[in-house]
C-alpha cells in the first residue's frame, strides 16, 4: 500500500510540475477536468452524479471556467443565480425524484469544487504567478508531509474529540508541525526565488506567512472533506489515484489553499 501510494505521489508531482510550468490553456484545461471529476465524486455521495441535475451542474461548471478564462467575471453572479434557478426548477418538475439535499449538494458543489479550484488558475495568471502558484502546494501538500513526519516522530497528544473523530491518526504536534513546516518551506522557497519576485520588499516573511496561514486552512479543508465522507459513510471519494483515493481525496486541501494564497498574494 505504501509503495503504491509513493509511486502515485511521485507521478502526481511530476504531472503537477509539468502542468504548472506550462500554465495558460494547459493549466486551464487540467483544472477544468479536475473540477468535473471532483463534482462527479461529490455528487456520487448523494446519488445525483448521473442524473439530469448532475448534468446541469457539469455544464454550469464548464460555463464558469470559460467565463474565468475569458475574463468575464462580472457575469459569474448571473450564471450562479441561473444555476440555482435551474436546480430548483428541476427539483419541482421532477418531484419526487429529487430531495432538498440533492439541490443543496448540487449548488454547494459548484462553489466547493469548481469555484475554489479555479483559484489555482487565477494564482498562476497573476504577476509572477509561475512562482506564486507553488505556495498553494507548499500550504497543502508540503504542510501535509510536515504534519505527517512530526506526528510520527513526536506526536503524543490527540486532537479534541470532534476533530479526532474525523482524523483519528492525527495529533496536536502533527498539526503544529504542519503549520511550522509550511512556514519554513515558504521562507526557504522565497530565498530561492526572491530575485524573480517583483513588488515584494521582504518575500521571505511574506511567503512564510502565506505558507503558515495556508497550512491552517489546508488542515481545515482536509477535515471538511472527511466530515462529508463521514456523513455519507464512505472511506474515499473514488479510486482514480491508486493509494490516495479519488480527486477530492488528493485535492481536498488544495481546494482550500488556492483561494487563500490568491487573496494573501493580492494583499501582501
Amino acid at each position: 500500500m505504501f509503495g503504491t501510494r509513493l509511486v502515485s505521489g511521485i507521478i502526481l508531482m511530476i504531472l503537477t510540475v509539468a502542468v504548472m510550468a506550462a500554465g495558460g490553456n494547459v493549466l486551464f484545461a487540467v483544472v477544468m477536468v479536475i473540477s468535473l471529476i471532483g463534482l462527479f465524486e461529490l455528487y456520487k455521495t448523494v446519488g445525483i452524479h448521473k442524473s439530469l441535475m448532475g448534468f446541469v451542474a457539469y455544464l454550469g461548471s464548464l460555463a464558469f471556467d470559460v467565463l474565468i478564462l475569458w475574463n468575464l467575471e462580472q457575469t459569474v453572479m448571473h450564471l450562479i443565480i441561473g444555476l440555482l434557478m435551474a436546480f430548483l426548477i428541476l427539483y419541482v418538475l421532477a418531484y419526487p425524484r429529487y430531495h432538498s439535499e440533492h439541490v443543496t449538494m448540487a449548488f454547494f458543489g459548484i462553489f466547493y469544487v469548481t469555484v475554489m479550484l479555479s483559484y489555482v488558475y487565477r494564482v498562476r495568471m497573476l504577476e509572477d504567478g509561475h512562482l506564486l502558484v507553488w505556495l498553494i502546494f507548499i500550504g497543502a501538500w508540503g504542510s501535509d508531509t510536515c504534519a505527517y513526519c512530526v506526528g510520527m516522530l513526536i506526536g503524543k497528544h490527540h486532537l479534541p474529540a470532534k476533530l479526532a473523530a474525523l482524523s483519528p491518526k492525527k495529533s496536536i504536534e502533527g498539526c503544529i508541525g504542519g503549520i511550522a513546516g509550511a512556514a519554513l518551506l515558504g521562507f526557504f522557497y522565497a530565498l530561492a526565488v526572491k530575485n524573480g519576485i517583483a513588488g515584494v520588499e521582504t518575500p521571505e516573511v511574506t511567503f512564510a506567512v502565506i505558507g503558515g496561514a495556508s497550512s491552517i486552512i489546508s488542515q481545515l479543508g482536509d477535515w471538511t472533506a472527511s466530515a462529508i465522507k463521514r456523513n455519507h459513510n464512505i472511506k474515499d471519494y473514488g479510486n482514480l489515484i491508486p493509494g490516495h483515493g479519488g480527486i477530492l481525496d488528493r485535492f481536498d486541501s488544495i481546494i482550500f489553499t488556492a483561494p487563500v494564497v490568491y487573496f494573501l498574494a493580492e494583499l501582501l
